[in-house]
């Protein structure tokens, strides 16, 4: 069986993604609920029993909301950094099986070879992941302000990745709901990705192995997947780049399933 990749639901409301190889089945994040990750589970014909792992990107809650629920009953490893880590027992107030890494250094689940790095967001200690599988890479770029040299190095071999496009920026400055200091906090280099940080970051790695793009993690007040969809294809048209395949994720229900 190939590699297999579905965003199981993303936006401010809850994040996660279920991939599987031949050998290996792992969620990445748990941020809707565990009634919804056992439902969008069970439309792959899949249910968290079967799990090898959940693998986090940070502690905020829309990223983790649905580890209490799942994990309760099931002994499934929970692999995260040590700040990571010490947030969801402080919090969650449960005994986790939680699995830490360190920062930086790679590590396995199955046949899959986990490595994962430093990004700038406003939580403990948040990772994004190039993940190694034998059908090729998937990067995971959710929740970050900025994309440096560096991260981009990190998942430039990704075949597929997942990477957020929160707002739009005339949006989100003419948004009347939040107040100044929130959306400069959004804006900041630890807040989140706008579209057009996001086109530049597909930009950069589009010469690559890169044949599918995922965007994740749209505002619903500040962004539209319209919007975001065409201000990535509008880059690569005028970088003449046909072969990349654009799909936009929601909150309600999950993706079209990407097969590696």
């Amino acid at each position: 069986m190939p590699t297999r990749f579905t965003v199981l639901g993303s936006g401010s409301g809850g994040n996660a993604s279920f991939l599987e190889t031949d050998q290996t089945r792992i969620l990445i994040d748990a941020g809707l609920s565990g009634r919804q990750i056992r439902l969008r589970l069970a439309q792959l014909g899949r249910a968290p029993e079967t799990l090898d792992g959940i693998l986090l990107t940070h502690e905020h809650s829309d990223h983790t909301q649905g580890l209490k629920a799942i994990c309760k009953k099931l002994d499934i490893p929970v692999y995260c950094n040590r700040l990571t880590a010490d947030e969801l027992r402080f919090r969650l107030k449960i005994d986790l099986n939680i699995h830490q890494f360190v920062t930086g250094e790679p590590f396995e689940i199955g046949n899959m070879k986990i490595e994962n790095f430093s990004v700038p967001h406003d939580a403990q200690d948040p990772v994004g992941f190039h993940i190694k599988t034998p059908d090729g890479g998937i990067g995971i770029l959710t929740d970050l302000g900025q994309t440096t040299r560096l991260i981009l190095e990190r998942v430039r071999e990704a075949k597929t990745l997942l990477i957020e496009a929160n707002y739009d920026l005339n949006r989100l400055q003419q948004d009347t709901r939040r107040p100044w200091s929130i959306k400069q906090r959004i804006m900041s280099r630890h807040g989140h990705l706008s579209n057009r940080d996001t086109s530049e970051a597909i930009e950069n790695l589009a010469n690559g192995s890169l044949e599918n793009v995922v965007l994740c993690h749209l505002s619903s007040d500040c962004n539209t997947p319209e919007i975001a969809e065409n201000s990535i294809k509008e880059k690569l048209e005028k970088l003449g780049i046909e072969n990349i395949q654009i799909t936009v994720s929601s909150q309600g229900e999950a993706t079209e399933t990407i097969i590696l």
